[in-house]
């Protein structure tokens, strides 16, 4: 079982990454043979973004992951830019990509219609690396979030056209998608995704915000008419919390209703924040002690590159061979 998954270096991981995608990297070490998870700089650029920034979010992000629990001796942990396996296999997709599964993908519509000077080719592209990420190493699982779904389609839809168009090479994969926390909203706006890049701060819990802003982020979280803590299509902001709570504590969405009938919004809003302030704090005080050795988790990273090539060359050679492209003598 091989599993992949990519995650953005763009500002500071929030609640709804750990909740949503990082937990289930931790579990998938012990499952995936490897695991293997990539800090998508290279995605990173398909917005308006700072580039003296970059450098310093890609540290961030490599040190909560390990903060969190990846082990670079149990999985492969590594930049995508320093594989240009990723790149390459890209544009050898694109020859497989219908420019119409592009124009429907939800992501890009939403992005483009936020940036207001340049819509970027990149962005168009987006789906097609992140396939490219994917597809190169063979993956059977990609442990994502809600919001990723229709690009794991698309990535199943492209392996499966390059391999009847050329020949079996490459291996549709499977998304993974947790039953609950797939989606954490944002908590001043509970219609919207939480998220560094488009949300308020007062929205967001940042997994190394201190307690106290927490329990202040959650206190003041937009909740709904009524008192009861069910959820239900017109109490979103109940209902994100709620879910939550069911995540924090590992049991169903219903238990936590059970355990809060009768109670009103600010008791349970409480709890909410002590849980999620007990979740956080062993996270937050290793990331600060990682986050310190900029040389090492640039070896991390290093180190993780060159697994990750060793993993990614073969495919890549195989799909030269299937499209025949190279040396006579490189094909299969």
């Amino acid at each position: 079982m091989r599993i992949f998954s990519g995650i953005q270096p763009t500002g500071r991981k929030h609640l709804g990454n750990y909740i949503g995608a990082i937990r289930q990297y931790v579990e998938g070490q012990d499952r995936g043979d490897p695991a293997i998870y990539c800090i998508v700089d290279l995605h990173a650029t398909s917005v308006a973004y700072e580039p003296s920034a970059l450098p310093r979010y890609v540290y961030d992000t490599t040190a909560m992951l390990m903060a969190a629990g990846l082990e670079p001796e149990r999985c492969v942990l590594f930049r995508q830019s320093d594989v240009a396996e990723h790149t390459e296999l890209c544009w050898q997709l694109c020859s497989v990509t219908a420019y119409g599964d592009l124009t429907r993908m939800h992501q890009f519509k939403e992005k483009s219609a936020r940036e207001r000077e340049l819509v970027r080719t990149s962005l168009f592209l987006y789906p097609v690396l992140q396939a490219a990420d994917i597809l190169a190493y063979k993956t059977d699982e990609v442990p994502v979030g809600e919001d990723q779904r229709q690009h794991i389609e698309l990535s199943r839809e492209i392996a499966r056209r390059f391999n009847s168009t050329y020949r079996e090479v490459l291996v549709e994969p499977a998304g993974a998608i947790p039953e609950v926390g797939a989606r954490i909203m944002d908590l001043q706006d509970p219609t919207a995704k939480m998220s560094t890049s488009y949300g308020t701060d007062a929205g967001l819990i940042y997994i190394d915000d201190e307690p106290d802003a927490i329990r202040r982020k959650f206190g003041r979280a937009e909740t709904d008419s009524g008192r009861e803590v069910v959820r239900a299509p017109d109490k979103p902001g109940i209902s994100n919390l709620i879910d939550i709570l069911a995540v924090t504590r590992g049991v169903a969405p219903e238990q936590v209703e059970r355990d809060f009938d009768g109670e009103g919004y600010g008791t349970f809003k409480q709890a909410v924040a002590e849980d999620v302030v007990e979740l956080l704090a062993p996270v937050r005080e290793r990331y600060r002690e990682l986050r310190a050795d900029e040389a090492g988790l640039e070896r991390t990273l290093a180190e993780g590159a060159e697994r990750a090539r060793a993993l990614a060359q073969p495919v890549i050679g195989d799909v030269r061979a299937a499209m025949g492209i190279g040396p006579v003598q490189a094909r299969g």
